[in-house]
C-alpha cells in the first residue's frame, strides 16, 4: 500500500464505512474476518478454488498465485428470490512488484447471482456461472458486457462497491487518490439470485497433459502478474439470506473403524498454517486423548485399545484455539443384529458433486460400513489441473491433493461421522492413470505403464495414504514396501463378519517387465496386436508376475483359517479378478484383454482365488466403471467365490461388457433375454460365470450431469450378510432412483441376488467324509485338512450342529471341529470318504 496517501485513504474508508454499513433489519449481513490470521485456510465460510493459491496474511486474503478464475466463494450467505436488493464491497488492491507496468490482462472483483445445474451450494462453488463485475488490470471497470472508458489506479488500494436495486447493478470503483469510476447496466431479476464470490483472473491459456487433467504453471512472484488482496468483504440487503450451518471447519470430518476392540479415528482438518495448534483432543465418555497433528496429510489420528464395543458411544473432537468443533457417534460393534449391511463405492468424479442423490439413498439405508474401494478423487476433479512432486515442493502438492480429496468429505461427511468407514487408494488417488505398484518401487516412466512402480514422491504418497487408511485397523504386517511406502492389508471384523482388506495394485508387477514389447500401451491388447483366430490368451500369463504378492498371500492363508467372532469372510479389494471391461470410451473401442484388473497375471489370479475360497469368502470391489456380479473359476467354471464391482459414484470414463455382440462363445445363460450373461472365458481366458452385468446406455441424456450419470451406470452397491439365514444379497442400485419407493429397473439387469455363504467354493465335492453331528456348542467352526499334503482344504463356521463335509480326494483327512480361538476342539484323524451317505461321527465338544 501506498503510505503517502494515509490521510486520503482514511478519509476514504470512513465514507465508505458508512456507505457500507448494512441498513437496520438486516441481520443476514454478512463481514470477513480476517484479523490475525496466517494460513492457507480462508475461513469455515468460504471455498476457495484453488485451495493452494490462497492464503490469509497479514489480516488480509491474499491470491497470491496467478491463475484463471481463481475464486472465493461464499458459502455461508446467498441472494435469494422473492426479495429485492443487496450490495457487495470489498477493498482490494495489486501486489507491488519492481515491474508494476509489465501487466498481464486479468482482473479481480465480484461473481455474483451465481448457480449450478443441480440445486445445491456446494455444485455452485465448483461449477456456478453468474454475472461478473470488477476492475481490470488496465484500471477500467467492467459490470457484465459493458466497460468503462474512466480508469482507477489499479496499483494501489481500490474499494469496489456492487449494488442491486430495481433490476439495476451499479458498480463503483474509487481508489486511494479520490478517483471514483461508475458503471451500471440493466439486468434480469434471476440474474442477481444466488451466490456471490471474490474472483481474481488472469487472461491466459490452460495447456493439457497426456493424463488429459489441466496443466498449470503457479506463478508465485512474477512482476506484473495478476494477483491482489481483498480485505473487508461485506454483503448485506434484503435479498441476503444467511445458512449458517453451512460453515465447514477447521475439522472438517472424521473416519472410524472399530475391530476386535480396537477403536481407530481420523480427523481431517482444514490447511491451517502457522495458525496450526501442536495437537487435537478427542472426548469420549470422560477421557480427553490428546494427539499430534501431522502437518503434511492435515489429520490427527486417534487409536483407543479396550474400546467398550458393547455400546454406542458420543464424541467429539476439537482443537485448541478453535471454538468450533467436530461430533459424531462410535456405534456399538452390531455383533446381534441378522444383518450387516456394507455400502459400496467407487470411482468419485465431481459432474455430480456432491452426489446427493447417493448420499440421500444411502442415508435412507443405513448401513452398517462404508467401503470406498478407490478412486476416491481424480486428477481432473475440483478444476485447475494438478502438480507433480517432480517438479513442484511435496507441501505445495499435497495442498492440491487435499482440495479434492475434500469434495469427497464435504459431500459424505454426515454419514461419515457415525459409522465405520473403509477407503483403498487406488491409481488416481496418487495421480496415475494406471498403477502396477511393483512393490514400491520408483517408475522411471512417470505412467508406470512400462516399469511399475510408483511416479509421486514416497513422502507424498504416504501422507496421501494417511488421509485415507489412518483410520483403518493396524496391517497384518506393517514392514513399508520400497521407497519407505507404507501399507494397510490386514482384517477388519465387525457385525460377525471378518473382512481382509488386501491391496492389489501395491504389489503387482508392471506388465512391461514381464511381457514382450509390443507397440501401443503395455497394459491394452488391442486387435491388430494378434491374430485373433488363432490367439491364445494364456500366452499373457506369467509364472514371473506378481499379483498380491507372497506377504498378502500369507495374510490371507492366515485370515482364511480364523473365523474368531465371525459368520461370513469377505475380501475387500481395489478391483475384481476377471478381465470384463472389453469395450472401453465413448466409441467403444474393442479391446483383446485389458491388463489393469486382477484377471492378470493369470497364475497369480488363480492362486488368490484358491487362498480365497479355502475361506469361503465373498469378494467386494470396484474400480471397473462397470458393475457386474461374476462367479470366478480357477479350473472350471464356478468353482471359486462370487464378486461384486460395484458403479461408479459418478462414472466418467464408460466401458461395456458386450461378449454377444462380438460372438465371443457361451454357455449357461443365467435367464431368458438377459444378455451378456453366462459362461464366458473372459479377456485373458480365466473362467467367469457373469450373473449380471450393468453396462451403460447406447446414448446419454445430457439435460443434466445427473441424467448422464445415471446412463453412464452411477449409481452405488449395497451388500446384506444374512446371518441367520447364512446368505449374501448384493444390491446394485442406480443414480436416479428413490430406494424408499423402487421401482422396476431401479437397479441394474440382474439385481438384486442372493447367494449362500457357501456359494463361494464353488467347486463340486469329488468325495464326501460322514456326517459330523456335533455336540457341546452351536454354529462351531470345521476345518478340514488334507493327511497327504498336510495342507488346509477349507475352514468354515458352519449353520448348526451337523455338517457333511465335501473333500476332493479320496484320501484320509483331519477334521478340527469347535471354537479354536477359546481353545475348545476336537480333533478327528485318518477319517476315510465314504459313499454311505447315513455315516455319522458324534463329536462332543468340551
Amino acid at each position: 500500500m501506498n503510505s503517502s496517501s494515509h490521510i486520503a485513504r482514511n478519509t476514504l474508508l470512513y465514507i465508505i464505512l458508512l456507505a457500507f454499513t448494512p441498513l437496520p433489519g438486516f441481520a443476514d449481513a454478512f463481514k470477513s474476518d480476517w484479523d490475525e490470521k496466517d494460513r492457507p485456510w480462508v475461513g469455515a465460510e468460504y471455498w476457495a478454488a484453488p485451495l493452494l493459491d490462497w492464503r490469509l496474511k497479514d489480516g488480509q486474503l491474499e491470491c497470491f498465485v496467478s491463475g484463471n478464475n481463481h475464486l472465493v466463494f461464499l458459502t455461508t450467505h446467498e441472494a435469494i428470490d422473492g426479495a429485492e436488493g443487496y450490495q457487495v464491497s470489498v477493498r482490494l488492491g495489486r501486489f507491488e512488484t519492481e515491474d508494476t507496468l509489465a501487466v498481464e490482462n486479468g482482473w479481480a472483483g465480484f461473481r455474483f447471482g451465481i448457480k449450478g445445474e443441480l440445486p445445491d451450494f456446494r455444485h455452485a462453488a465448483l461449477f456456478g456461472k453468474g454475472m461478473e463485475a470488477g476492475v481490470r488490470t488496465d484500471g477500467t471497470l467492467f459490470l457484465g458486457k459493458k466497460s468503462s472508458s474512466k480508469k482507477v489506479d489499479p496499483s494501489g488500494e481500490v474499494t469496489l462497491l456492487l449494488t442491486i436495486k430495481d433490476g439495476i447493478a451499479k458498480l463503483v470503483a474509487t481508489d486511494l487518490q479520490g478517483e471514483s469510476v461508475v458503471i451500471e447496466s440493466v439486468i434480469d431479476r434471476m440474474a442477481s439470485v444466488g451466490h456471490v464470490a471474490l474472483v481474481c483472473h488472469r487472461d491466459a491459456p490452460v495447456s493439457k497433459n497426456k493424463a488429459g487433467a489441466s496443466a498449470r504453471k503457479r506463478t508465485v512472484a512474477h512482476g506484473g502478474d495478476v494477483r491482489f488482496w481483498f480485505d473487508d468483504w461485506r454483503v448485506s440487503g434484503p435479498q441476503i439470506s444467511s445458512y449458517q450451518e453451512r460453515a465447514w471447519g477447521p475439522i472438517l470430518w472424521t473416519q472410524y473403524s472399530l475391530s476386535r476392540g480396537v477403536m481407530k479415528m481420523n480427523a481431517q482438518l482444514a490447511p491451517l498454517g502457522n495458525d496450526r495448534p501442536e495437537h487435537a483432543i478427542l472426548t469420549f465418555g470422560g477421557t480427553n486423548l490428546k494427539v499430534p497433528i501431522d502437518p503434511l496429510s492435515e489429520t490427527a489420528t486417534f487409536r483407543v485399545e479396550n474400546w467398550d464395543d458393547t455400546r454406542d458411544h458420543a464424541f467429539t473432537v476439537r482443537l485448541p484455539g478453535f471454538e468450533s468443533s467436530w461430533s459424531g457417534t462410535v456405534r456399538k460393534d452390531p455383533v446381534d443384529k441378522e444383518e450387516l449391511v456394507v455400502a459400496g463405492f467407487t470411482g468419485n468424479t465431481d459432474y455430480i458433486f456432491p452426489d446427493s442423490r447417493i448420499v440421500g439413498n444411502v442415508t435412507k439405508q443405513d448401513p452398517d460400513v462404508l467401503f470406498f474401494s478407490g478412486d476416491q478423487i481424480y486428477e481432473g476433479v475440483a478444476g485447475y489441473g494438478i502438480q507433480r512432486t517432480w517438479d513442484t515442493p511435496v507441501e505445495t502438492v499435497m495442498l492440491d491433493y487435499l482440495r479434492k480429496w475434500y469434495l469427497l468429505g464435504w459431500a459424505w461427511k454426515e454419514l461419515l461421522r457415525d459409522r465405520p468407514s473403509l477407503f483403498f487408494p487406488d491409481d488416481h488417488d496418487v495421480y496415475q492413470g494406471n498403477i502396477w505398484g511393483a512393490n514400491g518401487r520408483n517408475s522411471k516412466t512417470r505412467g508406470g505403464f512400462v516399469d511399475g512402480g510408483y511416479t509421486m514422491n514416497p513422502i507424498w504418497v504416504n501422507a496421501v495414504q494417511r488421509t485415507q487408511c489412518g483410520h483403518m485397523p493396524d496391517p497384518y504386517d506393517p514392514t513399508p514396501v520400497d521407497q519407505g511406502i507404507e501399507v494397510y492389508y490386514g482384517d477388519f471384523n465387525y457385525g460377525r463378519v471378518s473382512f481382509a482388506m488386501i491391496e492389489d495394485r501395491k504389489f503387482k508387477s508392471g506388465p512391461g517387465t514381464v511381457l514382450p514389447a509390443k507397440g501401443g500401451r503395455a497394459d491394452h491388447v488391442r486387435p491388430e496386436d494378434v491374430d485373433l483366430k488363432t490367439w491364445n490368451p494364456r500366452t499373457l500369463d506369467s509364472p514371473e508376475a506378481v499379483l498380491l504378492g507372497e506377504r498378502q498371500l500369507k495374510f490371507l492363508d492366515d485370515w482364511s483359517a480364523d473365523w474368531a467372532k465371525a459368520d461370513f469372510k469377505c475380501v475387500l479389494s481395489q478391483t475384481i479378478f476377471s478381465n470384463l471391461a472389453n469395450y472401453h470410451g465413448g466409441n467403444k473401442q474393442f479391446l483383446v484383454a485389458d491388463l489393469d484388473s486382477n484377471g492378470w497375471p493369470q497364475s497369480g489370479r488363480n492362486t488368490a482365488l484358491e487362498v480365497m475360497r479355502r475361506g469361503f469368502a465373498f469378494h467386494y470391489a470396484g474400480d471397473q466403471h462397470l458393475p457386474s456380479i461374476v462367479h470366478n473359476g480357477i479350473n472350471s467354471w464356478g468353482d471359486a467365490g462370487f464378486s461384486f464391482c460395484v458403479p461408479s459414484i459418478s462414472a466418467g470414463y464408460p466401458r461395456s461388457w458386450l461378449p454377444d455382440v462380438e460372438g465371443r462363445p457361451v454357455q449357461n445363460r443365467m435367464e431368458p433375454g438377459l444378455e451378456n450373461t453366462g459362461e464366458y472365458l473372459d479377456g485373458v481366458g480365466n473362467f467367469v460365470t457373469v450373473y449380471a452385468i450393468g453396462n451403460p446406455e447406447e446414448e446419454n441424456r445430457k439435460d443434466s450431469p445427473e441424467t448422464l450419470g445415471h446412463d453412464k451406470s452411477s449409481g452405488h452397491g449395497i451388500v446384506r450378510f444374512n446371518r441367520v439365514k447364512r446368505e449374501i444379497t448384493m444390491e446394485c442400485w442406480r443414480l436416479l432412483v428413490d430406494v424408499d419407493n423402487p421401482r422396476p429397473g431401479d437397479q441394474f439387469p440382474g439385481w438384486p441376488k442372493t447367494i449362500s455363504l457357501e456359494d463361494n467354493y464353488g467347486r463340486q465335492a469329488g468325495a464326501w467324509l460322514p456326517t459330523l453331528k456335533i455336540e457341546g456348542m452351536e454354529r462351531p467352526v470345521v476345518q478340514i485338512i488334507d493327511e497327504v499334503s498336510g495342507g488346509i482344504v477349507y475352514t468354515l463356521r458352519i449353520g448348526g450342529n451337523e455338517f457333511r463335509p465335501k473333500v476332493f480326494t479320496r484320501r484320509p483327512h483331519t477334521i478340527v471341529v469347535g471354537e479354536p480361538s477359546e481353545g475348545r476342539v476336537e480333533k478327528l484323524v485318518h477319517v476315510e470318504p465314504t459313499e454311505d451317505d447315513k455315516a455319522v461321527i458324534k463329536v462332543m465338544v468340551h
